[in-house]
C-alpha cells in the first residue's frame, strides 16, 4: 500500500501551498510529478507555480496507467478545489521552450528564478500558505543574468525579497538553513561560502544570532524550547586551546550569553561526535533536538549520510514557510524517469506541518 495515500499525519490546509519546479532541465519537475502520483493526500491543496507544458512533459515521463492530467488554474485558491487525480499548475512564467534534460542553460535558470520570485511574493502577500522549492542549478541561475546572478541560491533570493517586502535592510532579515530528516536536525551558521570565508564568519554576533533564530523557530515547531547542541570549530572542540581558540574566544561567550536569555544550549562539543548524540534513537529518544554546525559541510554531511532521499531543507527566520528537498538537480539522471521523490514528499509534508 502507498505509505502516503492515507496518512493520518497529513494536516489539512485552508490556503494553498505553492511548489516551484526548479531547473526545468533537472529532476525537479519529475519529482513533483511523482509526488502527485505517489502521495495524493500530501499534495492535496498544492499547486505548481511554473509552466504548464513543462509539467505535462514531466507527467509523461513518470506516469504509466490511467490519464493523470495537468489542470491549469488561474489563481492560487483554485488549487484547493481541483478534481482528484489532477496536477494543478498556475502559469507564472512565459511559456518555456522545450529544453533538453540534463544541461545547464541560462534560459532554464531564468525560468527557475522567475517562478521562485513569483511564489515568494505570493507568500509574502499571504496568497499562499507556504513555498516548497524544487532544486535549481546555481550555475544556470547565475547565467540567467540580473537579477538572478546576485544570488548564490534560493536562500539568499528569499531573504532579499523578504527584506524588500518588509522595507528592511538585508542585515535586519537574518535567516538560517536547517537540514532535517526523521533522525537528525542541524542548523548552519553560514551557508554558501568558501571554507576560508566560512571560518571568518564564525563570530560571536553571528553564532548568537543563529542560536536565537533556532530557539525561536524550533520552539514553534516543537511546542517547547529545543535542547540545542553546539558543534566546535576545531578537532576535539579545540582541546582547551591546543588545536585552536575559537571555542574559547567565540563559542563559550556565546553560549553563556544565550543561557542568560533562557536558551537551553550545550557545548561546544567535538564536531566528530556531537551529531551522534543528537540522532534520534530507535526508542524515539535523543539527547539534543538540534545541532548548530559552524559551516556548510560540517552540518550537511551527517544529515545527508543518513539519507538524502528523505532530508528536508527549512529556511528559518523568514516571515513565510519555505521548505525544499535536500538534494540538487541531479542532471546526470534527469529525463531518465528514475528520480526519487521521497525528499520532495517529505518537504511538502513538513510545509503542511509548519503552517
Amino acid at each position: 500500500m502507498n505509505r502516503y495515500a492515507m496518512s493520518s499525519d497529513t494536516p489539512c490546509i485552508t490556503r494553498p501551498i505553492a511548489i516551484t519546479p526548479g531547473d526545468p532541465c533537472g529532476i525537479g519537475p519529475e519529482i513533483i510529478a511523482r509526488a502527485w502520483c505517489h502521495a495524493p493526500a500530501v499534495t492535496q491543496g498544492c499547486f505548481v507555480a511554473g509552466d504548464v507544458q513543462l509539467m505535462r512533459r514531466a507527467l509523461d515521463l513518470v506516469h504509466s496507467g490511467p490519464a493523470f492530467p495537468v489542470f491549469e488554474i488561474t489563481e492560487p485558491s483554485q488549487a484547493l478545489s481541483v478534481p482528484p487525480r489532477c496536477l494543478p499548475v498556475l502559469q507564472v512564467v512565459p511559456t518555456a521552450p522545450v529544453l533538453p534534460w540534463g544541461i545547464v542553460d541560462a534560459r532554464a535558470g531564468q525560468l527557475a528564478g522567475e517562478a521562485v520570485l513569483w511564489a515568494t511574493r505570493a507568500a509574502l502577500r499571504g496568497e499562499v500558505a507556504a513555498l516548497v522549492t524544487a532544486p535549481l542549478h546555481k550555475e544556470a541561475l547565475h547565467a540567467a543574468g540580473a537579477p538572478y546572478d546576485q544570488y548564490p541560491g534560493h536562500t539568499e533570493l528569499l531573504q532579499a525579497e523578504a527584506a524588500r517586502h518588509a522595507g528592511l535592510p538585508l542585515a535586519q532579515m537574518p535567516v538560517r538553513m536547517m537540514l532535517a530528516n526523521d533522525e537528525l536536525r542541524t542548523v548552519l551558521v553560514s551557508i554558501h561560502l568558501s571554507l576560508r570565508d566560512a571560518l571568518n564568519a564564525i563570530t560571536q554576533e553571528r553564532v548568537l544570532q543563529t542560536l536565537r533564530i533556532t530557539d525561536a523557530s524550533l520552539s514553534r515547531i516543537l511546542g517547547r524550547r529545543p535542547r540545542i547542541a553546539v558543534a566546535g570549530v576545531n578537532p576535539h572542540a579545540g582541546e582547551g586551546g591546543l588545536f585552536g581558540r575559537e571555542e574559547i574566544e567565540v563559542l563559550q561567550p556565546c553560549l553563556a550569553s544565550a543561557r542568560q536569555d533562557g536558551l537551553d544550549v550545550h557545548g561546544p562539543f567535538a564536531p566528530d561526535t556531537v551529531f551522534m548524540r543528537a540522532r534520534q534513537q530507535s526508542d524515539g529518544r535523543r539527547e539534543f533536538d538540534v545541532v548548530i554546525a559552524m559551516y556548510h559541510d560540517q552540518g550537511l554531511i551527517p544529515v545527508k549520510y543518513l539519507g538524502v532521499e528523505q532530508g528536508v531543507n527549512v529556511t528559518l527566520g523568514l516571515p513565510l514557510v519555505r521548505t525544499s528537498p535536500d538534494h540538487g538537480t541531479a542532471m546526470d539522471v534527469a529525463g531518465q524517469g528514475v528520480a526519487d521523490p521521497r525528499s520532495m514528499i517529505q518537504a511538502i509534508q513538513m510545509a503542511r506541518q509548519l503552517i
